[in-house]
């Protein structure tokens, strides 16, 4: 038998309920979405957003692994917000939807911390 439970507002959210979810820069302009989560298998913690932009119909999209510190939930406009212009985005590390970063190689992860002036979620580099 089930019963209809209020439940009370948190800060939680089911990790597939992210994915699909925009990301948006700070005065609202779609940058593209989440296509999936990094989620360092020892620690928990959510290390990397993949963001998904550009292409059409998955053809020619690019994938930005973003260190998770970068991104900020927007309330109002129901998305993740990421304060990145153009620029930055053509230049940041990347690579095609039909290829994989190479998430063993430590020097490559340590090159999106640098870029993004963020510490590594494991610690110094």
């Amino acid at each position: 038998m089930m019963t209809d439970v209020m439940t009370k507002p948190h800060q939680l959210i089911a990790s597939d309920r992210v994915e699909g979810t925009a990301v948006r820069r700070p005065n609202g302009d779609r940058i593209g979405h989440i296509e999936r989560l990094m989620i360092d298998k020892v620690s928990g913690k959510v290390a990397y957003a993949i963001l998904s932009f550009g292409g059409f119909l998955g053809m020619g999209t690019n994938l930005l692994p973003l260190p998770w510190e970068r991104l900020t939930y927007n309330t109002t406009f129901e998305a993740y917000q990421l304060d990145i212009d153009d620029e930055e985005l053509k230049r940041a590390p990347s690579f095609r939807a039909d290829k994989d970063f190479d998430w063993g190689d430590r020097s490559q992860e340590a090159e999106l911390h640098r870029y993004y002036h963020t510490p590594p979620y494991w610690g110094a580099f």
